[in-house]
């Protein structure tokens, strides 16, 4: 495998998070190439929205536009299956015995990077780019920087490829998140992300917040509207 120039794979849902991570990509590759996983997510709103997200992103700059490729899709509709969690059941989101909420779905990063490398060994792409952060998050072991290197580690080993993985987002707050978004893209970016990503895990669209559409309930809403409050008042 001949590693293309400065092209990167991108693991994308749709959410703020991965929506930042895509400015982020197109302002320092020449490819990127994006991927999706459907595993049966109680929030499967979000693959409807990545498709807008992505051409609004692409929209914002010619150059931007031009450096956004091919788009993945990966069936992992068996993790759903197997995962008893809130993310893939309606079933109430509370705390479990183990300190953790109950929207962790084991082995889901894991599974993802596997996935994602597959596609980039197969597309000549060893460099992998995802939104993961263990600064402000829901406590999810899956999403510390000693798992991800561990699991980048065992990659590139069990395919003989010098894999890397990109996270932009890993030591910033939520509220540092929005600012990178603006720092990327300015107010444009940051209005695509208010309007068209995902990230309630209830799939709730209906209302729209100052902070974009959401349950203003669940977790995933607790940090984007502490993150949107804490940028606006300059507090990262």
């Amino acid at each position: 495998m001949t590693a293309k120039p400065k092209s990167a794979l991108l693991l994308f849902s749709g959410g703020q998070d991965s929506a930042t991570c895509l400015a982020w990509a197109l302002s320092n590759f020449d490819l990127i190439e994006t991927v999706g996983f459907d595993y049966g997510q109680r929030h499967s709103i979000e693959m409807q929205c990545r498709d807008q997200v992505r051409k609004e992103i692409a929209k914002l700059t010619p150059k931007w536009r031009d450096r956004l490729g091919q788009d993945h899709i990966v069936d992992l509709s068996v993790l759903g299956e197997i995962s008893e969690t809130s993310l893939t059941r309606d079933v109430e989101i509370e705390m479990d015995t183990s300190g953790l909420p109950s929207t962790f779905v084991p082995g889901r990063n894991l599974i993802f990077l596997n996935f994602a490398a597959a596609i980039g060994y197969r597309r000549g792409i060893a460099q992998l780019v995802g939104g993961m952060c263990e600064a402000d998050y829901s406590g999810y072991p899956d999403c510390r920087q000693e798992t991800l290197d561990a699991v980048m580690t065992s990659i590139s080993l069990g395919m003989d490829r010098a894999f890397s993985l990109q996270t932009p987002l890993m030591h910033l707050s939520k509220a540092g998140a929005w600012d990178l978004a603006e720092k990327l893209g300015g107010p444009a970016l940051v209005d695509v992300i208010l309007e068209s990503t995902h990230t309630c895990y209830l799939g709730e669209r209906g209302h729209r917040h100052n902070w974009g559409y959401g349950c203003e309930k669940c977790p995933a809403c607790e940090l984007r509207k502490t993150g949107w409050d804490n940028y606006k008042t300059g507090d990262f």
